[in-house]
């Protein structure tokens, strides 16, 4: 018996084809794919069955890691019985591990992966052939490895083997949309071609002319010769080099380019430049290696490995992210058209056809941005407007909305757009808006919504509710009545906010709907949008006819509608409103987390922008007044000490005025007046040297004089990768310790004070603190001096003379890399614009890293780009572990200072904007708290499981934590739940005391009261222990605290109230077992027992006064 265990299920399925071409009598085969098998039984099957077998044959992706618990028992079982075992990778490159478990003969090993490498019926035929003669004693024969294509055209319609351009040639018809379909050879060898059958075919009936490809890979050239792959060089583009499509749907998964970490992870590589150079848009078409029915039952929509391997990963690329168009299913060997020689578990991509019509729909539309003229096109752009007062119109993060929609609109005139009566400024714009027909039920009026731009008949919702999913309608119905409802309404229509300018549509996102539902806030966190949110945008689809969208600015309420996370389903609200428009989306580029959101949920290319201009926040009112007091008091000291008492009453005074005590920590006048001086001095810095914003950016806009110059210093302030910071470097000039002036800022300043710092604003230089103040208007300086000679490398050397009175190699590296690569970067902030037209023409639009460029990312500069975010197994990062650690250690240190003991239960807020920021600071904290540690693959720096750190290393008791996370960071990272689940379970089950470990100590406790209160073990649903639960949040599907729609709709009395909200929307737990269970009561134990409550704030590119979301959690 020939044993074939492969990770591949089109492996399977081309054996089982070519079985069935062999003779009548050829010996069983027995095939498993470990990546189908689950529990311990199953496994066990591979071994019974190598118990059994002449040969064995491994094809693993991923190596020994595909199969971890069977491997080395396999392995050891062949080697024992003398069982020829062969392992092959599951790729081109060797792999050291499978070939040391090999053994034979090393010409066998390369005949085996020969076959199955150049794949196809034929050779696995002789494979199985060539398997047998050698190993089982027959004699067949067989024939040498054939070659077979890597990569080729295929059409259901034609024969196999024709060249790209004679198929365009016989197929394309001039003046349709033009559309390349990529999948894995794999499919095509295997016959597995019923999803791409069913694409090409739907594609086919909208009118577009399609070009299937088939490529072994999109990332490597399988031929070895450092060339492109021929896939891109010679069948997508034509000997010109010009793109034979307009669009490409991507079915293959991971990412084209090479990952690296520098601060941000980068996608680099000669395809990044190739992509930008052919120009095209390329549409994710998610192939899911799970089942339908799963599928359609999950509020998460796509496990982990669908949305690493088909949606993060890809972002890399640029791809425009849709939905699952194919699932695998089982299917007998008889239904995969042979005869059941195989003993196997086969499984086949199976086509969903409301999906391929979905992603067919918006293929088309895509590629008819590159064919219709700008002149016929027809633009809507989409103001958020939450909460909706007047005064929220354009309500977006460090963006000036209004402003940024006239440049918008500008711009698009310019390229040829029919816009017309433009307004002079954004404050026109809103007040056009808002005179016309607005949001805001406080000022609305009758005759406003009479006059209202547009209008849905209820003849007209009700066409289209009628053909919304019967799920729909159902939910829209009980939340909000016969359709349409009376939300918005104005005699027998819906009215519309907006102004019509042409072809250009400037209209305000409707309310969300729970200030129309007050009650829903207490009760339904998975409230549908109302029937006008939905006919706004069916409007918007239907009557306007936009051929694209444009929402502007973090972030709307659109994509964080009720529905799956990532994979909608047609019954998913961000899919039932805006449908198959193309929406260009831009958003700051340090929130990569909500733009995710966008990207996954609504199909949105991310037109990233600039952060604010920031500054410092320096003194001003009783900060500043009290600084003068204590230069006084400073020249009193040697001139005239017998006012030193009344000035030490006065500042004093002050300090109390100022709340500064209370800061401080002191309660009354301290004795030592001279050193609560350089105490109140060193934390005044602090304060000073703070970043703040300067204002708010505006689209495409690059920032002049003071604004460049802060931004710059800001931008500067930390190490970028192997830049060093300027301060850094300007200290270290002059001989100064950086790391003890930001460390210890109340220190005396060290004397003498260097030249360069001694001459300021004619104050005295007291503390360390004070010379950061001076280093950071030294910075501003150089930064002045380069903008005045135009950000010229040749002006670096006397820049550098002229502030430190010499010359010095690392300041000048600093200033070299900004006027090269940082000052063209952010002149570069005009593609912001420019790549939103590039866009609205069907172009391609770069992709690019995100992140806080002030948070020694300035490197991931220029904006204007589709940002992409982090893989997510690599999170925690070393770095973000290292980080972690810290902010453990510095937690523990403070609660052990203040309350003199380790606290027992720490609660912690994680978003999944943070984690992408971060790479993770925040679940390396928890980890730390815990006791336990990630473990990387050295090779891929993905985290590849936990181990525990001994108490002894640990030095203290391990911390139980608890955690609310974000609904963005459940769909984004459900492998960060199942990991830190295990971490719970796993520091849970060690067999150490209540005193050295709490989560011990509490699932003691708990199960005594509930016993001692008969109370069963937990929910009836629940496949975990209860007790165990330490990870809360949003209900499946929806998202937010609930905090934020009670306060807006003044829908709350007392604290009580607001709590009440606070555990109904966050009440649900989240285990490897547990998908969002309701366990509220748990929810209320475990937040019971939290002592410490912890947001940690990884920038300052943003704080609490600039999103509500600090407040909701």
């Amino acid at each position: 018996m020939i044993l074939f265990v492969t990770t591949a299920d089109t492996d399977l399925l081309t054996a089982d084809r070519a079985l069935a071409g062999l003779p009548a009598d050829f010996p069983e085969v027995t095939a498993f794919n470990p990546a189908n098998l689950s529990g311990d039984g199953e496994q066990q099957a591979i071994l019974d069955a190598a118990a059994k077998a002449d040969v064995v044959v491994l094809r693993l992706l991923g190596g020994k890691r595909a199969m971890p618990e069977v491997f080395d028992p396999l392995v050891r079982l062949c080697h024992e019985k003398g069982t020829p075992l062969i392992a092959c990778p599951g790729h081109q490159e060797w792999d050291q591990e499978l070939v040391t478990a090999c053994n034979v003969p090393p010409s066998e090993l390369d005949a085996v992966f020969s076959y199955l490498i150049r794949g196809g019926v034929t050779n696995f035929q002789n494979l199985f052939l060539f398997l047998s003669d050698s190993y089982l004693g027959s004699e067949y024969g067989h024939e040498a490895p054939a070659e077979v294509p890597w990569e080729g055209v295929y059409h259901p319609d034609e024969p196999d083997g024709m060249d790209a351009q004679d198929f365009v040639r016989r197929r394309f018809q001039p003046g349709r949309p033009s559309v390349a379909v990529l999948f894995y050879r794999a499919h095509w060898m295997s016959g597995n071609l019923q999803t791409i059958d069913a694409l090409v075919q739907r594609l086919e009936e909208l009118g577009a002319n399609v070009l299937p490809v088939y490529s072994f890979s999109l990332k490597h050239n399988p031929e070895g010769d450092g060339q492109l792959n021929r896939t891109f060089s010679e069948i997508l583009c034509d000997s010109n080099g010009d793109a034979r499509v307009h669009l490409i749907v991507n079915t293959m998964g991971m990412s084209m380019t090479d990952l690296h970490q520098d601060g941000a992870t980068f996608a680099t590589g000669p395809q990044v430049d190739y992509l930008d150079k052919l120009n095209v848009p390329i549409i994710q078409g998610i192939f899911s290696t799970g089942k339908e029915t799963d599928w359609e039952e999950s509020s998460l929509g796509l496990g982990p490995i669908d949305t690493a391997m088909s949606v993060a990963l890809p972002e890399f690329d640029g791809r425009i992210i849709t939905v699952p168009i194919s699932f695998k299913e089982e299917v007998s060997s008889e239904s995969n058209g042979r005869h059941g020689k195989m003993d196997a578990r086969l499984q086949r991509n199976l086509p969903r056809p409301d999906r391929i019509d979905f992603l067919a729909r918006l293929s088309v539309k895509w590629a008819a941005l590159r064919l219709k003229p700008n002149s016929e096109k027809r633009i809507a752009i989409i103001l958020s407007n939450y909460p909706t007062k007047d005064a929220r119109v354009g309500n977006a993060v460090g963006l000036d909305t209004p402003a940024s929609v006239i440049n918008i609109l500008n711009a698009l005139k310019n390229d040829g757009y029919h816009v017309t009566d433009i307004p002079v400024d954004g404050d026109e714009l809103v007040h056009r808006i808002i005179e016309r027909c607005s949001n805001d039920t406080d000022t609305l009026t009758e005759e406003q919504l009479r006059l209202a731009v547009g209008h849905v008949s209820a003849k007209q919702y009700q066409e289209w509710f009628g053909a919304m999913p019967q799920k729909v309608q159902d939910e829209l119905t009980e939340a909000w009545g016969e359709p349409p409802g009376q939300v918005y309404r104005t005699g027998d229509s819906l009215a519309i906010a907006g102004i019509d300018l042409g072809n250009v549509f400037v209209g305000l996102q409707p309310p969300r709907g729970f200030g129309e539902n007050p009650i829903a806030i207490y009760h339904s966190p998975d409230l549908p949008p109302t029937h006008h949110y939905v006919a706004y945008y069916r409007w918007v689809r239907d009557v306007f006819k936009a051929d694209a969208m444009v929402h502007v600015g973090k972030h709307g309420t659109m994509e964080w509608l009720p529905g799956k996370g990532i994979g909608l389903s047609n019954a998913c609200y961000p899919e039932v409103t805006l449908e198959d428009v193309p929406l260009f989306y831009p958003f700051i580029i340090n929130n990569p987390g909500e733009g995710a959101q966008a990207k996954r949920r609504a199909h949105a290319t991310i037109i990233d922008h600039l952060i604010p201009p920031m500054t410092t926040a320096d003194s001003y009112g009783d900060i500043a007044r009290l600084e003068q007091l204590m230069d006084e008091h400073y020249q009193c000291q040697t001139l005239d000490p017998a006012k030193l008492p009344i000035l030490e009453g006065q500042i004093w005074d002050m300090v109390r005025q100022a709340d500064l005590d209370r800061d401080l920590g002191v309660d009354e006048q301290p004795e030592d007046f001279g050193g609560f001086i350089l105490h109140i001095d060193g934390y005044l810095c602090e304060l000073k040297d703070a970043q703040i914003k300067d204002g708010l950016h505006t689209l495409g806009e690059v920032p002049q004089g003071e604004q460049m110059t802060g931004l710059l210093s800001a931008l500067t302030r930390l190490d970028t990768g192997a830049i060093p910071s300027l301060r850094r470097s300007l200290a270290e000039a002059m001989g100064l310790d950086y790391t003890s002036l930001l460390d210890e800022p109340a220190l005396p300043a060290p004397e003498p004070v260097p030249a360069a710092l001694a001459d300021g604003d004619g104050t005295p230089v007291r503390t360390q603190g004070d010379l950061l103040e001076r280093l950071e208007e030294l910075s501003r300086s150089a930064y002045t001096l380069l903008d005045a000679g135009g950000f010229k490398s040749e002006g670096v050397a006397g820049t550098v003379e002229r502030l430190l009175g010499s010359k010095d190699a690392q300041t000048s590296h600093v200033l070299n890399f900004v006027t090269d690569t940082l000052h063209p970067a952010l002149l570069r902030t005009t593609d912001e614009i420019g790549n939103l037209l590039r866009g609205l023409n069907g172009e391609f639009v770069p992709a690019g890293p995100s992140g806080a460029p002030t948070r020694g990312m300035a490197n991931i500069l220029p904006t204007g780009r589709n940002f992409y975010s982090v893989d997510p197994k690599t999170i925690p990062s070393p770095t973000a572990w290292d980080m972690g650690v810290g902010l453990a250690d510095a937690l523990l240190q403070v609660y052990l200072e203040e309350e003199g003991g380790y606290p027992e239960m720490v609660g912690l807020v994680i978003w999944g904007t943070s984690a992408m920021r971060t790479h993770g600071d925040d679940i390396a904290q928890v980890f730390s708290l815990l006791g336990v540690k990630p473990v990387w693959q050295q090779e891929s720096r993905r985290v590849t499981g936990l181990e525990v750190i001994p108490l002894a290393d640990l030095g203290r008791p391990r911390i139980d934590v608890t955690v609310r996370i974000s609904g963005f960071f459940r769909d984004a990272f459900p492998n960060l739940i199942d990991l830190i689940d295990e971490a719970v379970q796993l520091v849970a089950s060690l067999d150490e005391s209540p005193e050295d470990n709490m989560i011990v100590k509490h699932l003691m406790e708990d199960r005594a009261s509930d016993l001692a209160d008969g109370l069963g073990a937990g929910p009836a649903d629940s496949e975990s222990d209860p007790a165990l639960y330490r990870i809360f949040g949003s209900k499946p599907g929806t998202y937010g605290a609930g905090i934020l729609a009670a306060i807006d709709e003044r829908n709350w009395e007392t604290v009580q109230d607001l709590a009440e909200v606070y555990t109904t929307w966050g009440g649900y737990a989240y285990t490897r077992q547990d998908f969002g269970v309701q366990a509220r009561d748990q929810f209320r134990r475990r937040f019971g027992q939290i002592v410490v409550a912890v947001k940690n704030q990884d920038n300052r590119e943003h704080d609490i006064f600039d999103s509500d979301d600090y407040m909701q959690y």
